[in-house]
């Protein structure tokens, strides 16, 4: 059967086009419960999006709950250790409160997760696969990445406990300098140290440029090591082609109970929120007991809702309104005709104020006559 995309919403055209990239690069299609137990989230609130949840107590006792996330599904389900690798993709549907507080909704959500030995072309892939899907939603995209073990290791070398790195990414995230200085005069970290990361935190440039102008600032094996990672995913996104929209920004920060290397946001112009976010999530793994790497993003089908180009000039192409005394044999002819290469017809008694058409055809004893023409 062929059809028109006319008839999908902005999200669905979306998640069709995902699906087929996905594919195209060897990702098989993962698909999920709708519900599971309460506890596998109660007891990852933190990596949630949102922390609200629907639940509901099953048949047997248990307390469940409508998933809103689908990554801790895929983590908990499958057999992941060193002799183990998935390339997997999924296309559900979530249920979430909203920003706004205007109680659950049900989601639609695409993304992917590569699990098991993640080498620099592994991690490359995933995040060209990110760009790739931004581009499939709008050419004018861009991702933004960041380094937990860069700034992990920025903060060790200021003497900083691994347990009090908490304070200071929050600060990160929200590029709050004064509140950072601040911070770092309670800690008495040294007055230049803290004007660099100061500098790396409002920091926003493109990867090569940024990589530049870091260089000098690594200090330890740590940042040495999350240094050459960004270096070696220059090189591999240049043979994308694909370092034009690729971003640096330090001021991307997650849970270090869950993430722990390379994490990102993806944007589209026209949407102020992201719509895409993923990374390197070894520690979750960990928590799991599952023993080895992994790396994913999701993309938010919901803010596309707000994208221009999710509702369409025009509802129907021809709206057609009929006089009482033509037979039905007439109207069934005349929406045959008019519809014959495509077009929409909405066939009525009278104009239906409210739908939005590009001509307006009057059906008569005599035949068709148009009223009027918007295109």
């Amino acid at each position: 059967m062929i059809f028109s995309d006319r008839v999908l919403r902005a999200n669905e055209k979306a998640s069709y086009k995902l699906r087929e990239l996905y594919t195209k690069h060897g990702y098989s299609q993962y698909s999920v419960s709708k519900f599971e137990e309460y506890d596998l989230y109660a007891k990852n609130k933190s990596f949630l999006v949102s922390e609200n949840l629907l639940t509901f107590t099953d048949t047997n006792g248990k307390l469940m709950a409508l998933k809103p996330d689908v990554t801790l599904s895929i983590i908990k389900n499958v057999v992941a250790d060193v002799k183990n690798s998935y390339k997997l993709f999924y296309d559900e549907h979530v249920y979430r409160t909203t920003n706004s507080g205007d109680g659950f909704r049900e989601i639609m959500q695409t993304g992917l997760e590569s699990i098991g030995n993640i080498d620099v072309f592994a991690q490359s892939e995933v995040l060209m696969l990110a760009m790739k899907s931004l581009e499939e939603i709008s050419e004018d995209y861009l991702l933004d990445i960041s380094h937990m073990k860069f700034l992990e290791g920025f903060l060790e070398n200021l003497g900083v406990e691994y347990e009090e790195m908490s304070d200071f990414f929050s600060l990160i995230g929200s590029k709050n300098v004064s509140g950072i200085r601040a911070l770092c005069q309670k800690k008495a970290i040294d007055s230049a140290f803290c004007e660099e990361l100061c500098t790396v935190c409002a920091m926003y440039l493109p990867i090569e440029d940024a990589l530049t102008s870091i260089a000098h600032l690594v200090r330890g094996e740590k940042m040495q090591k999350a240094y050459n990672e960004l270096s070696l995913i220059l090189a591999a996104m240049k043979e994308y082609g694909l370092t034009k929209r690729l971003y640096v920004d330090f001021s991307i920060v997650n849970d270090m109970n869950y993430y722990d290397g390379v994490i990102f946001k993806g944007f589209i112009n026209g949407i102020s929120d992201s719509i895409l976010s993923g990374g390197r999530y070894d520690r979750l793994m960990e928590r799991f007991g599952k023993k080895t790497e992994a790396r994913g993003f999701a993309v938010y089908l919901d803010k596309l809702e707000r994208f221009g180009y999710d509702r369409a000039e025009y509802d129907v192409d021809y709206m057609l309104i009929y006089d009482n005394d033509v037979s039905a044999g007439d109207i069934i002819n005349a929406a045959k005709q008019l519809g014959k290469d495509g077009a929409s017809v909405r066939t009525l008694t009278a104009i239906d104020a409210s739908v939005r058409y590009r001509r307006l055809v009057n059906l008569r004893k005599e035949g068709l006559v148009t009223l009027e023409t918007n295109d």
